[in-house]
């Protein structure tokens, strides 16, 4: 695992965590070299199936053999079990759903980053005492960025990358860097059901390198 002030800063240099999951190894490797080819530096891929653990080990040995640079984490880690075989399985960081201090025991012992997910004032602060440098907030649709304004002034200091329905437009992403967070999360507003679908990795290029300027752009 990589240290936690490296993923951290090259998470908010980026301005965006890109995260996706597809069951197929071969769709999900294409989008990631993909992803890597349009200047992404730092992506989630998220233990949502069955598949996903065997299909992140070949993503994992296919970035370290071909993608130099790159930082390539484990998403929807909910259990102890799961962080340490991701753990095991070279995950440079972990980001969850939920705030278990388990999980954060797991990456705490390699001064890994660890992203939990929250929603309230007490999941933040949580998440605070077991160590979360950079918090999801999550679902961000419907919280909105006035909550993380809100919660800005109690917990000053504390980073926040909104996460689940962050729309890939000038106006939503102004928002939201206006209300103060760190980076945000992207997932099928990106990678979207049709480009996984038919497999539209031109397209995807194209999307990514757009989202990274609007990102640069909106900051």
């Amino acid at each position: 695992m990589k240290n936690k002030q490296e993923v951290l800063d090259e998470i908010i240099k980026q301005g965006m965590l890109p995260l996706f999951f597809n069951e197929d190894a071969q769709v999900s490797l294409e989008v990631v070299r993909t992803l890597y080819r349009a200047g992404v530096r730092v992506m989630e891929y998220t233990n949502r199936a069955k598949e996903a653990f065997d299909n992140f080990k070949i993503l994992k040995a296919a970035v370290e053999k071909e993608m130099p640079g790159f930082l390539f984490g484990a998403g929807t880690i909910k259990t102890k079990d799961d962080a340490t075989r991701y753990t095991d399985a070279g995950t440079d960081f972990i980001v969850a759903p939920t705030v278990n201090h388990e999980v954060a025991e797991v990456v705490n012992r390699y001064d890994g980053l660890w992203i939990p997910g929250c929603m309230t004032p007490t999941e933040i602060h949580t998440a605070q005492v077991h160590g979360a440098a950079l918090i999801k907030i999550f679902p961000a649709n419907v919280l909105g960025p006035g909550y993380i304004s809100a919660v800005s002034d109690v917990f000053r200091g504390q980073l926040f990358m909104p996460t689940g329905g962050v729309e890939m437009n000038a106006e939503n992403l102004s928002g939201w860097f206006k209300a103060g967070v760190a980076a945000v999360g992207v997932g099928s507003k990106l990678i979207t059901k049709e480009i996984l679908k038919n497999k539209a990795y031109d397209q995807l290029y194209t999307d990514t390198v757009n989202a990274l300027a609007l990102v640069k752009a909106s900051r």
